[in-house]
């Protein structure tokens, strides 16, 4: 069969089906709360007010249940609470923190924030997240933190990472925001780290439109968490702490309707998950065999999350651009990017070093006595990834059926048996 892109009929016609998630029990809890009349329970003064409303403190009572944790802090994103989590570490002017390079630009950006400079380390090729071989690489003496990313639903080598922050005396981060439903070693993935971040941004696995929750087993984290979230500077000499680091008036704070909403979604988590399981297990059984194409490894002791499905192509097996496959299969139907994100430390902000003011604070701190390179082949595995190998689509999740999936993977098997008008 002549493929799309040569001016074939297409696999496919018909869109994939959206991911919804939001039904009557969320309309239901919002609608309360705004015939209740309280949008938000917070105030930024020392009070019982202080850590939020009744929905607030529900859905962080309800996520420290099911997460096992002894403190969960709701945010009004992930981002927010990635800062805040840098923030609680003491990171600052003068320190170094290790990130991904391979991520959202918040998990980098989140050590900027707090002026301190963010060192990329490389990532694995088959989990595509930063391991202890990498961090111990990036290690200087001027490390403070690192901040760890469960990329595509794919738990870290949590363990690993943990030892070396316990020699070297660090605080780790973990970005569980795609993480919804994964496992590493039977723990939820999210609470392997000092403190875990999740988001609740409307394409995750559940979500409130936007929002986020920081967890943690440690009280000092939990109230620098609390603090930083809500105009700490004001409320740190009454709460009887002179910890005032990181503290300067941020209202990251999280309303009672999203609140509602998220009580509502984390009550779905445990079925929504598995059939993102289910539709990847599919997808890897049908297309594995296909010459040049691995699809997602899943490492012994991981129960991965799939927030998308990502697949290598080999290039040089195929002698076919992965770009040109992508193309094809877009054209057939399939939604596809190559790719993934651009490494982060090849954008602007970190090609020019300036992120506040025109002298380029924090890079050029005087106090920072490390030097950190930002140059193409740093991290040459994902340099690899983004140029050459990494594809992904979002076709796994709840609202798919089996019919939607062997469409993939037809389409698939049609571009692979057309690789020579691809060449």
């Amino acid at each position: 069969m002549k493929l799309a892109l040569h001016g074939g009929t297409p696999v496919r016609t018909r869109p994939f089906p959206l991911y919804v998630t939001i039904g009557r029990e969320e309309r239901d809890a919002a609608i309360a709360v705004i015939e209740g009349g309280v949008l938000s329970g917070f105030m930024g003064t020392w009070s019982p007010a202080f850590l939020g409303g009744t929905k607030v403190r529900q859905l962080e009572r309800d996520w420290e249940k099911y997460y096992g944790v002894k403190h969960a802090v709701t945010m009004n994103s992930a981002t927010s609470a990635l800062y805040a989590a840098v923030g609680a570490s003491g990171a600052g002017p003068g320190d170094e923190v290790i990130v991904s390079p391979y991520t959202m630009s918040a998990s980098a950006s989140a050590a900027l924030v707090n002026g301190a400079i963010p060192v990329f380390a490389d990532i694995d090729e088959e989990t595509f997240c930063i391991t202890p071989e990498t961090v111990r690489a990036r290690l200087s003496p001027h490390t403070k933190a690192i901040v760890v990313v469960d990329l595509l639903g794919h738990p870290a080598d949590m363990d690993g990472i943990m030892e070396i922050a316990r020699e070297h005396n660090l605080v780790v981060i973990e970005d569980a925001a795609q993480a919804y439903g994964s496992t590493y070693q039977g723990r939820h993935a999210g609470t392997l780290a000092d403190i875990g971040v999740f988001s609740l941004n409307y394409h995750k696995t559940i979500h409130t439109g936007e929002g986020g929750v920081a967890v943690t087993d440690d009280d000092r984290f939990a109230e620098r968490l609390q603090l930083i979230r809500n105009h700490g500077e004001v409320v740190v000499g009454a709460k009887g702490t002179d910890d005032i680091v990181n503290l300067v008036g941020q209202n990251y704070r999280m309303t009672e309707i999203e609140a509602a909403i998220g009580i509502e979604q984390l009550k779905k988590l445990s079925r929504l998950h598995p059939p993102r399981v289910a539709a990847a297990d599919f997808l890897t059984n049908r297309l594995a065999s296909l010459k040049g194409l691995t699809p997602p490894r899943v490492k012994g002791g991981v129960v991965h999350g799939y927030y998308l499905y990502a697949l290598r192509v080999d290039e040089k097996k195929l002698g076919v651009k992965r770009d040109r496959i992508v193309d094809a299969l877009n054209a057939e139907g399939i939604p596809m990017v190559g790719g993934y994100t651009r490494p982060l430390y090849l954008e602007p902000l970190y090609q020019k070093r300036i992120a506040f003011g025109s002298q380029g604070f924090p890079f050029t701190y005087s106090g920072y006595k490390g030097s950190v390179s930002y140059e193409r082949g740093i991290c040459p595995v994902t340099e690899r990834m983004f140029e050459h190998e990494l594809m992904v689509t979002n076709v796994c999740h709840a609202n798919i059926e089996e019919s939607d999936l062997r469409d993939v993977v037809r389409a698939f098997r049609k571009v692979w048996d057309n690789l020579d008008s691809l060449r």
